[in-house]
């Protein structure tokens, strides 16, 4: 006889301090929680969220219960399922032990219930790629096939990849829809394979009308996978099925992806999500605060949208330490609170470097003008160190490729991908060119 876990919601909100927004989301929130034969039962949508639950947050769960409820030496068993559902494939979590998934037979959709389209604050950063991932959901297999959403983390990638999902099956009750992590889908391969169920994982994966695969990078140098992927990829394609990907970066530049497969993402759309504006920012602050049930001053919002400018994850972040401390300390939310209980974080993000930074050490470097170095001029005196700062933008900023062109004189992402490759070869093949590099890269940091 099982009976539902009242404080569950209590343990969420004390594993919101020491975790991302995201983790919660994607891994703790999507949990219900049940007592079981004097055990905590702990139900999770899929295999891969009961794998991953189990191998990195159950100490922090144990933590919870002793810290808010006194309760200690609790067994925790982890099943796939739900209150209403039959329950499968259910581990022990004991020292030592392991108990192999279950058969790979009606897998769960794995999409995160919180990540839908309304709860998405549109931006003029990433207005292009929601307008995509809404005309996706509406003509699954038809539109945008497959649609690759790239940029870097804590920006909505995955958001948008269960918005599309939810929207699908909202709209379509018959859709079967199914989420992946990249490195859940490899988990899984390699269980198959194992277990000689190859045919069984074969047909999990392409029986469905949209198959939602995140974080394409962690393919990279996996060829089996990739070849599988890849036959998974031609076989939703040919039937009309539709595939979402995301990745950290353009597609193009991942190392280790195999050619055809890069050529097939270029096949679809390929949209960019670039870290928020200021007013896109103070927005989503806005909206989480709502969220939360909390009321800020408008003037704790902008300073913490001016502050944090990196991803959304951070910011939250950011939000919700002020509202947990002033819980804590039972101390009301004014500025000056929020600048003393932010000044290590700020302290951190002003030690950013900055794409502007780049562009001064280097033309200082070499003693050009900033305009000259920005303008269409080609001569080699000016080409290459733009294509320096440009490969250094890439690596020592959170900028997306396209975002780096603006900030070169409007050029377009494929332009910086070339400075970047063409600084890779340069650096293997020249010893000026990496001892140049290298110093530069010196140069920024110690201005911090």
């Amino acid at each position: 006889m099982s009976e539902n876990v009242h404080f569950w919601k209590d343990i969420v909100r004390y594993l919101q301090d020491r975790l991302d927004e995201q983790e919660i989301g994607r891994y703790l929130r999507p949990l219900q929680a049940t007592w079981e034969d004097d055990a905590l039962l702990l139900l999770g949508p899929n295999r891969f969220v009961v794998e991953h639950v189990k191998t990195h947050y159950l100490p922090l769960i144990e933590q919870a219960l002793q810290q808010l409820q006194g309760l200690t030496e609790i067994p925790i068993r982890i099943a796939v399922g739900s209150h209403e559902g039959h329950q499968e494939q259910v581990q022990e979590h004991e020292a030592g032990k392991h108990v192999p998934p279950g058969n790979m037979k009606n897998p769960q959709n794995g999409l995160t219930p919180g990540f839908i389209f309304e709860s998405f604050v549109e931006g003029k950063s990433n207005q292009v790629a929601l307008a995509a991932a809404k005309a996706v959901g509406s003509r699954p297999g038809t539109m945008y096939n497959p649609l690759c959403i790239y940029g870097g983390v804590g920006l909505g990638k995955t958001h948008l990849m269960h918005g599309i999902g939810h929207y699908i099956m909202d709209h379509d009750q018959s859709a079967y829809v199914t989420y992946r992590h990249s490195e859940g889908f490899v988990a899984d391969m390699v269980r198959a394979l194992r277990q000689n169920r190859m045919d069984e994982f074969k047909a999990t994966h392409r029986k469905v009308n949209a198959l939602l695969v995140d974080d394409i990078q962690f393919l990279a140098g996996k060829e089996r996978s990739q070849e599988e992927f890849f036959n998974t990829f031609n076989s939703l394609l040919e039937s009309g099925r539709q595939l979402v990907i995301t990745c950290d970066r353009y597609p193009q530049e991942v190392k280790g992806i195999e050619e055809r497969l890069r050529s097939r993402f270029d096949s679809g759309l390929t949209i960019a999500i670039d870290p928020p504006d200021f007013e896109t920012r103070a927005a989503i602050i806005s909206k989480k605060a709502e969220l939360l049930q909390v009321e800020l001053p408008d003037d704790v919002i902008y300073f913490i949208a001016r502050r944090i400018r990196s991803n959304v994850r951070e910011l939250e972040g950011a939000m919700r330490r002020v509202v947990a401390t002033a819980q804590f300390l039972g101390h009301a939310i004014d500025l000056d609170f929020t600048k003393a209980t932010l000044k290590d974080l700020i302290a951190s993000h002003n030690r950013m470097i900055s794409i502007d930074d780049i562009q001064k050490v280097v033309s200082e470097y070499y003693k050009i003008r900033i305009n000259d170095m920005l303008s269409s001029s080609r001569t080699r005196r000016l080409s290459r160190p733009r294509q320096l700062a440009m490969a250094l933008a890439k690596e020592l900023t959170n900028c997306s490729l396209p975002d780096i062109g603006r900030h070169f004189g409007g050029r377009d992402h494929t332009t910086v991908l070339h400075a970047c490759r063409t600084i890779d070869n340069l650096r293997m093949e020249d010893k000026t060119v990496e001892e140049d590099y290298r110093l530069l890269v010196r140069r920024l940091r110690d201005l911090n």
